[in-house]
């Protein structure tokens, strides 16, 4: 286990949202429009406009699988276990996955400092509701409320939570961003997805999301696209749907798990192919549990564009990323090749704690770290997140 000197921040911390976390501050008159829970054979999921989402097993999280509980699949699998086996036995729901004073307890035993926050089951429900966007402004408004409410957006000065953001309407995200400043948002965060508006889908960097972008340049605050539902398509390869996604679906592997990265790498090359941070020099961007091996190639294809194309980018395009995206590496990547391409200033620690998926124990993540003097892993395990939790009002991103 790498030591580690400094005080650790953990920019990738989930909750298991509460039963009416989309509902408390729902009109119930918009609920067959937007969302409602629903029994099918004595199973209790929820219903998005009208119709019932199976992205997660159980909806209610209780019982769950133990925290990192797919570790060894991701270290290889050595004991060549299957999935089912390798989740283990659900137990009751923690109090930790849904209360902040009970974290900040399991926080101090794991040792960290301080987290950034994010949604499990808010980062699916925008792709099923992006046919209305009106119900996708309706489902996050309400759902940020509860947010503030159970979780806070700056608790202790220690637990971060990120309102949702969804640019399906850019002048409601504006409001929207203008209220979780308000709030003392430290982040907000969204899918890595073209927006769906009333006219159809955009790329996220197009003008008309200009009034948000600006908004959020104005205001110096850390932009996190997340991974979630991004409703890509596997063009007949495979099935498609969240719960298809996840290393198959569980059955075999299949393009989907082959693909998992790309959602992100089209989100965030987008952004630099359209020049966003040209016109909003300071925004910055954190990129959270997208993974990192998408980075070479796509590295690679951007300086290939600007060589056939000269004069269009006003610098090497390469450098544009490195400047205004921050990278978590899955665990599981080499994190060193990461820290090479991206320079160790760019590299954020996150467990994705407590996910399945993510460590059991968020601070063996420092152990993908071996080769890196002191310095730079203290900059990974923290101090790279701290600098992107502090709003840099109209300044150039550092």
């Amino acid at each position: 286990m790498r030591s580690i000197e400094t005080e650790v921040f953990d920019a990738d911390n989930h909750y298991y949202e509460a039963l009416d976390a989309f509902t408390r501050h729902l009109n119930p008159a918009d609920g067959p429009r937007v969302i409602q829970w629903v029994e099918v054979g004595g199973r209790h999921y929820h219903a998005l406009g009208g119709q019932i989402s199976k992205a997660v097993t159980n909806p209610t999280f209780n019982p769950i699988s133990p925290a990192g509980s797919l570790v060894e699949y991701f270290r290889g699998n050595p004991s060549g276990l299957s999935l089912r086996q390798l989740m283990g036995t659900p137990e009751p729901i923690r109090p930790e996955y849904r209360d902040r004073e009970a974290r900040l307890e399991v926080m101090d035993a794991q040792g960290l400092s301080k987290i950034w926050l994010f949604p499990t089951l808010g980062m699916l429900y925008e792709e099923a509701l992006k046919h209305d966007p009106g119900a996708v402004v309706l489902l996050f408004r309400a759902f940020n409320r509860w947010l503030a409410e159970d979780w806070g957006m700056a608790y202790a000065d220690r637990i971060f939570a990120a309102p949702y953001i969804s640019l399906a309407d850019v002048d409601e995200a504006v409001r929207e961003l203008e209220w979780s400043l308000d709030q003392g948002a430290r982040t907000v965060v969204m899918r890595a997805a073209a927006p769906t508006t009333v006219t159809g889908p955009y790329s996220p960097a197009d003008p008309m999301f200009d009034p948000f972008w600006a908004r959020v340049n104005e205001a110096g605050i850390t932009v996190v696209v997340h991974a979630g539902d991004a409703g890509q398509s596997s063009n007949g390869y495979a099935r498609d749907g969240f719960s298809a996604s996840f290393k198959g679906g569980g059955e075999k592997p299949s393009i989907k798990m082959f693909a998992i990265e790309r959602a992100a790498h089209d989100f965030l090359v987008t952004l630099i192919l359209e020049k966003l941070f040209d016109r909003f020099p300071g925004v910055r961007i954190a990129s959270v549990e997208n993974g990192s091996e998408f980075l070479g190639p796509l590295f690679r294809k951007m300086a290939g564009a600007a060589r056939k194309m000269p004069g269009y980018f006003s610098e090497d395009p390469v450098l544009t990323f490195r400047r205004h995206v921050w990278i978590n590496p899955f665990w599981e990547d080499d994190v060193n090749e990461i820290v090479d391409l991206m320079g160790d200033e760019r590299v954020i620690f996150g467990s994705d704690w407590p996910h399945i998926e993510g460590l059991p124990e968020p601070r063996d993540w420092a152990t993908e770290l071996q080769k890196l003097d002191a310095d730079a892993v203290a900059r990974i395990m923290g101090g790279n997140v701290s600098a992107l939790n502090e709003r840099q009002p109209e300044g150039a991103s550092r």
